[in-house]
């Protein structure tokens, strides 16, 4: 006879060292639009944290959702590693970018924001 093992209870997305993460990377690079915004930055650096908030919150809720678990012909780790690796790349650029001529103290708080 065969014993049956108890399916591992699934911590809540919201509740994992991931979604902490993920949800620390939504805070900041909201806090950082909302200085560009605040200091009038030129459009590019509102655009690029506007991406990158847009596709932070879609990863959240995707994971929210379970929808990983539902959509299994995609490899979601890699398309999340990939996701992280572009903001990395953008975020830098932006704020390399917003440091540089040091206009406004809120365009070079949300240059340090990341």
């Amino acid at each position: 006879m065969q014993t049956l093992k108890p399916k591992p209870k699934s911590r809540p997305f919201c509740c994992s060292v991931k979604g902490h993460v993920k949800l620390l990377r939504l805070a900041l690079a909201a806090t950082s639009m909302t200085f560009f915004i605040l200091a009038q930055a030129p459009e590019p650096y509102i655009v690029i944290t506007g991406f990158e908030v847009t596709s932070t919150f879609f990863f959240i809720l995707l994971y929210i959702l379970r929808l990983d678990r539902l959509i299994r012909c995609l490899f979601w780790p890699l398309l999340d590693i990939i996701n992280s690796v572009v903001a990395a790349v953008f975020m830098i650029v932006v704020s390399v970018l917003a440091l540089i001529p040091e206009t406004t103290i809120y365009t070079v708080l949300g240059g340090f924001s990341f």
